[in-house]
């Protein structure tokens, strides 16, 4: 009997042990876990940081990217994978947020916030940076051929693109927040416009611009810009920036009306498994040579003040590029309109998009 109790104490002891361990494991996965996981952007990061990460946190790291904010919101809500830092843009971080799907950040655990620059911090997406770090910012604006600009005509704001001279020579970007936005703004309505009279008029705004628009396109616009396909083209600060710097004869705008201000940002998701990696990457992205390497490699505009010293003047003074603080105030941050709104903008824009020959 003594053998028969000593055996079933034996057996319960290797289950407490067992249990023991298995909720050990679950209490420390984040922080025995060695590898860490980013979801971001395709070609959105200098290969050889990802490299000095690891080599200087001895932490590896599994890189996924995805190709819209939508795949990567529909990712990260299935829950099938456990990403720690995920890259977002600005609307969607309002709409991961509302959707429970971001871990609040530890500010305590974040090193080289103070750099970041006041205006491009506390935006209506995330007031108080509760959830989001800036990774990179931009503008929507004006890329122009000074060789191939009819004679006379001027770029400055997005109104100009309705100049009768310009005809069959724009290229658009493929987006229907951005289509409708040049309207809107050149209207001098606001880019989030939920009033349907203002939406109505910039579709209408739109359908007038239909004889300059050469076509609509994605990502060959900027083979078709250096190769001097187009005159003008509308576009976002970092992909221009590619553009000039592969064609000395292109120039680009930021319009005078007003544009769209837009955010990538680093946020950590409620799939994360290690969190003391994610705040390891989060301060190694932050270091200001860190943040200027990546900068010059992607070609987009750092938020990052202490990295600037790091970069080109030509750049960084290069207001375009990077807005002055008297700038900030003309540019919106596209905002979570609903999907009611989207809906109308996307109806509105795709039968914009259906009149180009």
């Amino acid at each position: 009997m003594k053998k028969l109790l000593s055996f079933f104490a034996g057996i319960l002891a290797l289950i407490a042990l067992l249990f023991g361990l298995s909720m050990y494991s679950e209490n420390h996965a984040g922080t025995s876990d060695k590898t860490v996981t980013i979801f971001n952007w395709g070609n959105y990061i200098d290969p050889q940081l990802i490299q000095q990460f690891e080599k200087e946190t001895g932490y590896k790291v599994n890189y996924e990217t995805f190709d819209s904010n939508e795949a990567m919101f529909t990712k990260i809500k299935q829950g099938g994978t456990h990403y720690d830092i995920a890259i977002p843009s600005d609307y969607m971080i309002e709409k991961m947020r509302k959707n429970h799907l971001l871990e609040p950040l530890d500010k305590k655990k974040i090193k080289g916030l103070s750099m970041i620059n006041p205006e491009l911090l506390n935006q209506s997406f995330d007031l108080g940076n509760h959830y989001s770090i800036p990774y990179f910012f931009g503008t929507l604006g004006i890329v122009y051929n000074q060789k191939l600009l009819p004679k006379g005509v001027k770029i400055q704001d997005f109104n100009d693109l309705w100049n009768p001279a310009l005809k069959n020579q724009i290229l658009l970007i493929d987006g229907a927040r951005e289509g409708m936005g040049i309207a809107l703004k050149a209207n001098h309505d606001s880019m989030n416009s939920k009033n349907k009279t203002q939406l109505h008029r910039a579709y209408q705004k739109l359908l007038k611009l239909v004889p300059n628009v050469k076509a609509i396109v994605s990502d060959e616009m900027k083979g078709y810009m250096i190769q001097g396909e187009a005159s003008v083209a509308v576009t976002f600060s970092g992909e221009a920036f590619e553009m000039l710097e592969h064609n000395d004869d292109l120039r680009y705008v930021l319009p005078q009306e007003g544009s769209n201000l837009w955010f990538d940002n680093m946020v950590i998701p409620k799939t994360v498994k290690n969190k003391a990696g994610a705040y390891a990457f989060i301060n190694f992205m932050l270091e200001p040579r860190h943040a200027a390497q990546n900068a010059k490699y992607i070609g987009y505009a750092t938020p990052n003040q202490k990295a600037l010293a790091y970069l080109p003047k030509s750049l960084t003074e290069n207001t375009a590029f990077y807005p002055k603080q008297s700038q900030f105030k003309s540019l919106e941050v596209f905002k979570d309109l609903g999907s009611h709104y989207l809906e109308l903008y996307n109806d509105y824009f795709l039968d914009f998009k259906m009149q180009i020959p």
